[in-house]
This record gives C-alpha cells, structure tokens and sequence, in this order.
C-alpha cells in the first residue's frame, strides 16, 4: 500500500471522480476455498462488511475462521461508481477498502466477526490504519440490518470501555449502512494467499474484547 501522506479530508459529490457505469474485472472464485466470490451464496448464510485498514491483511483475519462462505475485498461508503484502486487511492472517490464476509450464522456469529474486527486494528486513529495515511484506511463497520446496528453499537460500546483502561482515546469507527459494494480487481482478492509475504500492514493493539457475562 502506499505510505506517503495523503489527504484526511473526505471529497465532496462535486469533486468526486466520476467513474463508470460497468463493474471492474474481478475474480471469480475464492482463491482460498473455490467458492463463488459474487454468489449464489447458501440459503440462510449472511452478510458483514468491516473497514480496517489495509484490506489486505483484513481479509485473511476473515477467511481463516470456520463458517466463513467467502471473503472478498472492496470498496464502499463512497461516491464513485466502480471505482478502480488507483482511484480509491487518490482520495478523491470517498470510498473506504473494506472486507466483504459472508458467514454461516450458525457456525459464527456477527457477534464474533465484530470481536474479531476490534480485536484486528486500532480503532482510536481516524482517517489512518498505521503507516497507511488516507480516506480509504479509516476504520468502519457497514450493517446489513438493524440487527447488526444494534450489536455492532453494543460492541462499540464494550470495546471503547476496555481501550480507556488502557490509555487510549475515542474510538472513531464509523457505523453505517451498508451502501454498495464494488468488488476490487482480480489481483487483490485474498492478496495475502497468493502472496504470503506480502505486506500486511495490519495488527491489534493487543486489547482482546471482552467476553460477555451472561
């Protein structure tokens, strides 16, 4: 990724990139377990999307755990249509690099994929995973339903109580709707498998989430 300084400051609608109309060129298996990266998905399975930096090293936290149907990387939360990376890059499209999961609920639970997601990043940096400086680094969880708000603002909330009594700051991950998502070009889908070393750029702060009491 690129790690040099880069704008923080979120493009307008009138000075967006325009992009296209048609999808980029995308993968279209799983490069990990074979499955269809764009469906038809399982009856019953579901969706979860999470920004945290680098999707490189994002999506492999994903794909390792059992339940999980597909991960694909992508961009979303932003302006431009079918954006390209080198576009998302330029910070001029508004769009976050996120992770795409698909997961069988009743081997993993949202509520698990959200730990994972605190667990994987530091979520108190802003517009910044690390070295990685940008718009499309910013950390962010896109519900699918008002299921998913309500968990993910709980977990928010748990996890935020835990970082204090370690000295750190507000966090600033971003909880939305899910908008759009553009599936990234062939070559950055499960990066770090056809890649192994490859850069990451990618780690926790060491904090594990909390288990529940009940």
């Amino acid at each position: 990724m690129f790690l040099f300084k880069k704008n923080v400051d979120m493009p307008t609608k009138e000075h967006a990139l325009s992009g296209r109309s048609d999808p980029i060129p995308t993968a279209e298996r799983h490069f990990v377990n074979g499955n269809p990266l764009k469906g038809p998905y399982p009856e019953g399975y579901e969706k979860a999307m999470f920004g945290l930096g680098c999707f490189w090293g994002a999506e492999k936290l994903f794909w390792t755990k059992a339940g999980i149907f597909i991960t694909a990387v992508g961009y979303s939360a932003g302006l431009t249509p079918n954006p390209t990376y080198e576009e998302v890059c330029s910070g001029r499209t508004g769009h976050n690099e996120v992770v795409q999961v698909v997961f069988d609920p009743a081997t993993i639970t949202f509520e698990q994929l959200l730990a994972l997601f605190w667990e994987g990043h530091d979520p108190t940096q802003g517009m910044r995973q690390g070295n990685d400086v940008g718009t499309q680094y910013r950390s962010g969880i896109y519900v699918y339903s008002d299921d998913q708000r309500q968990s993910a603002m709980r977990s928010k909330d748990r996890f935020q109580s835990e970082l204090k009594k370690s000295g750190y700051g507000d966090i600033t991950t971003e909880i939305i709707d899910a908008e759009e998502f553009y599936f990234a070009e062939d070559y950055h889908q499960q990066y770090l498998a056809k890649n192994p070393a490859g850069y990451c750029g990618l780690g926790g702060i060491g904090i594990r989430f909390p288990e529940t009491t009940a």
